[in-house]
């Protein structure tokens, strides 16, 4: 099938790793480290309210200290809330928008994922730049999903 003719809900990844905005920073932290992704959605009653990325976490660390020993990052990150360091601004789309259209958003934003969410808010998945390379290249929807 041609990718361009693809809307996002056949390829977008409906299982994903979130966290909720009361969580500390030090649990997103060790997902990112365990887990093979970037980016997390920030759910609150399964509403989509934030995301944070690794980067985020990073920017947060440098503006403390510039250089954490191991130690300090760890009690550093146990001391603040995911709701402190997350994006609230977050560009979404629907299920039935058509791949190019995320592509074009994503492209235009330089942003590396994209929460999908229904009409009420609701997150129902989340597209990445990988699922977006797999789909256009690979050719096999199916086979999309990761980050």
């Amino acid at each position: 099938m041609d990718a361009s003719s693809l809307r996002v809900s056949e390829i977008m990844q409906k299982e994903y790793a979130s966290v909720g905005p009361k969580e500390r920073v030090d649990f997103a932290d060790q997902l990112f480290k365990l887990g093979r992704f970037r980016h997390l959605p920030v759910l609150d009653g399964g509403r989509l309210v934030g995301i944070v990325s690794s980067r985020d976490l990073m920017k947060a660390a440098l503006t403390e200290v510039l250089d954490f020993e191991p130690g300090q990052r760890r009690a550093f990150f146990k001391a603040i809330e995911i709701s402190e360091v997350m994006t609230r601004k977050v560009i979404s789309a629907g299920p039935d928008t058509p791949l190019t259209e995320v592509a074009s958003r994503m492209v235009k934003e330089q942003i590396g994922c994209l929460p999908i969410v229904d009409g009420e808010g609701a997150m129902v998945g989340l597209v990445t730049e990988t699922d977006l390379l797999k789909a256009a290249y690979l050719g096999d929807a199916s086979e999309a999903g990761g980050d």
